[in-house]
């Protein structure tokens, strides 16, 4: 038997799990991507409006690997690739989160560094209160404007339950800083909040048992957001557990409204002492003159202020400012 030649056929090479070619750091580009606004987040997978708009079925997503662990929250706007004909068992993937116009973070406390998002790119922050049962705090207030001032949103302040006791004392509070203040009772249609969210993206927030849920109801009725009690100390239950955008009927207008979960603190560990004037256009550039580290207090905490010296050249109400520093008070 003559021997046996060998070639290059008779080498077998098992192959690797990753194989041999080198990965690449070149991503897809997806210039095809559709737009969407996330509506709903639940264990990692986001609910989508198309386009924003909530006349066509809502999307599923993932997010995609190449986003990481980025965050995606209730009322990001993304770009999203795949099957986005919104049938059942169907999943589009999430492939950028475009850059936040406005954002509503809260921290668990004051001196927790933590930030977490309640929502982005809301134009308009509605601060639910009720004017009894339970008893307004106007330090859960000032902290709520504070956190609209520093993200970008607009404040509006909505009083419930106005059939139990007079909203105008507590209202008045609020009247120097021109902040908007809507009214509502139990037995009428809340059709002065409804002219409020027309055309807009608007985040309700407020402490438990305040009517929250309830107003989201007879804005959006197919919402059927639970509603829970008052205790007998003053203390709702939270009966929303997560953040939920909802698209206001036709006959309300167009615009979405996004029920928070009840909140039982605030914190404000991200927000500066500039922030809350900064939102301002006639204070902004004021403060600019201001030492280092004034807090806008006033005397004594801040002699120096400069927000003082627009008072006495008559250039800023004296009762504004004050209204303006009560607020500030929730920073310290």
């Amino acid at each position: 038997m003559s021997p046996r030649e060998y070639d290059e056929t008779d080498v077998r090479v098992r192959p690797g799990r990753r194989g041999s070619r080198p990965r690449s750091k070149r991503r897809p580009e997806h210039a095809d991507a559709s737009e969407a606004m996330v509506t709903a987040v639940d264990r990692g997978r986001w609910t989508c409006a198309p386009e924003g708009d909530a006349a066509r079925p809502p999307v599923v997503a993932m997010r995609a690997r190449e986003l990481g662990r980025t965050p995606i929250v209730v009322g990001d706007r993304v770009d999203l690739v795949g099957d986005l004909s919104g049938a059942v068992d169907t999943l589009a993937r999430i492939v950028r989160v475009q850059e936040r116009r406005t954002v509503l973070r809260r921290t668990a406390d004051d001196s927790d560094p933590y930030e977490r998002v309640v929502v982005a790119n809301a134009e308009q922050l509605i601060i639910v209160t009720a004017v009894a049962d339970p008893v307004p705090r106007t330090g859960f207030v000032d902290r709520c404007l504070v956190a609209a001032y520093a993200g970008g949103l607009t404040p509006v302040l909505c009083l419930t339950k106005a059939d139990l006791a007079d909203a105008e004392p507590f209202a008045a509070q609020y009247r120097d800083l021109d902040l908007p203040v809507v009214v509502t009772r139990r037995d009428r249609d809340p059709a002065p909040l409804a002219e409020v969210l027309v055309g807009r993206v608007s985040a309700l927030v407020g402490h438990s048992g305040v009517g929250k849920s309830t107003l989201v109801n007879a804005l959006v009725p197919e919402a059927s957001r639970a509603v829970g009690v008052v205790s007998a100390v003053g203390k709702g239950r939270h009966t929303t557990t997560a953040a939920l955008a909802l698209p206001l009927p036709d006959e309300r207008g167009a615009g979405w409204v996004v029920d928070t979960p009840g909140i039982r603190s605030f914190g404000l560990a991200h927000v500066t002492a500039d922030d809350v004037p900064a939102a301002f256009d006639d204070l902004a550039e004021a403060i600019e003159d201001c030492p280092r580290g004034c807090g806008h207090l006033g005397p004594p905490a801040d002699p120096e202020c400069a927000l003082d010296t627009l008072v006495a050249d008559g250039k800023l109400g004296p009762g504004r400012l004050a209204a303006l520093r009560r607020v500030l008070v929730a920073l310290h």
